[in-house]
């Protein structure tokens, strides 16, 4: 009888748990409607177009001057951590530029959307902009 009673108490407060957990990705605070172009990377202008989505939730995609880009969101918002990055193949004129992108992109730590704009940083003062796409 004690194990049944253990066992539904055990199943009851999983069921509550995850009732309560949703959307704490970036998605859930502004960033899920739109499509994020990069306009700065630490203050100087990026020339070739690179854009990010957060199609679903702790999923991000996003189009680089020569290739496609996918990864996962690992922590809530405000924090910003990018796990299991990966790219198509193609090489282009500005694969260092995307490069450099890439390298920034995994060296933030922080993400606040204010309106049009999504503004990535981490505490070495590195910092991205961007703006609703269009």
């Amino acid at each position: 009888m004690k194990k049944t009673y253990f066992l539904m108490l055990a199943m009851l407060c999983t069921g509550t748990l995850s009732a309560c957990t949703g959307d704490e990705t970036l998605r859930a605070y502004g960033g899920s409607s739109a499509t994020w172009q990069l306009r700065e990377v630490d203050g100087d202008a990026v020339s070739a177009v690179t854009t990010l989505n957060f199609p679903r939730p702790g999923a991000l995609t996003g189009e680089l001057p020569c290739n496609q880009v996918t990864g996962q969101l690992t922590t809530p918002y405000p924090w910003f951590e990018v796990g299991n990055l990966a790219t198509t193949r193609m090489v282009c004129s500005a694969l260092q530029e995307e490069t450099d992108v890439l390298a920034a992109l995994q060296a933030m730590e922080i993400v606040e959307i204010k309106g049009a704009v999504m503004i990535l940083s981490n505490e070495a003062g590195r910092e991205m902009i961007f703006t609703i796409a269009g």
